[in-house]
């Protein structure tokens, strides 16, 4: 019998997304997800699952990259705000050396963007995709797009993604569900 593969993916959860005094911080909403994504990360490995850190990298304020003028310097590279927040990077950390955990660095809002996460996916015969992190409206809505524009079967853990901005927050979980035909978990 063949299973589908699952993987958990935490995008973006840094110090200047999550942190209080992060660059481009969440705030409260993504400290508040926390638990949840530790919860998950931790259910997804003791299955024999892959969780997957796509992790935004800028190395200094690029004037040709789009983002600079948008958002002001964040995620920069060797700086505490592009750490992993809070209870994740002792995760992290203890985890790294797991086959089934793999960060990887990203420099567009989707994670497949300039990546070679779907020949990773692919190779490994992953099909589901479980989406966590921030912001929910921005990196973690174009990770979904690609995603399904890739036949991926898409799972969004309502409890374990935020934003900083609380209507596209709610925008984006009606449009998981409603155009990318995403599982809405509670």
């Amino acid at each position: 019998m063949d299973f589908n593969k699952r993987a958990l993916l935490i995008i973006d959860y840094t110090n200047d997304f999550v942190a209080d005094k992060g660059a481009l911080t969440t705030g409260l909403p993504g400290q508040q997800i926390e638990g949840h994504i530790i919860e998950l990360a931790n259910q997804f490995l003791s299955a024999g699952d892959y969780v997957i850190l796509p992790t935004d990298l800028h190395d200094g304020v690029d004037p040709y990259h789009p983002e600079t003028k948008l958002f002001p310097p964040h995620n920069l590279k060797d700086t505490w705000g592009r750490e992993l927040y809070g209870k994740l990077q002792s995760w992290y950390r203890e985890h790294r050396d797991n086959d089934h955990v793999y960060f990887f660095d990203k420099n567009r809002y989707s994670a497949f963007a300039n990546t070679n996460l779907d020949n990773y996916l692919r190779s490994r015969k992953i099909t589901d995709l479980h989406l966590t992190g921030v912001c929910t409206d921005i990196c973690v809505l174009h990770t979904a797009v690609d995603a399904y524009n890739h036949d991926y079967q898409l799972t969004i853990h309502k409890n374990a993604v935020a934003s900083f901005d609380q209507t596209g927050h709610k925008w984006a979980l009606n449009h998981f569900k409603t155009t990318l035909g995403a599982t809405i978990m509670p």
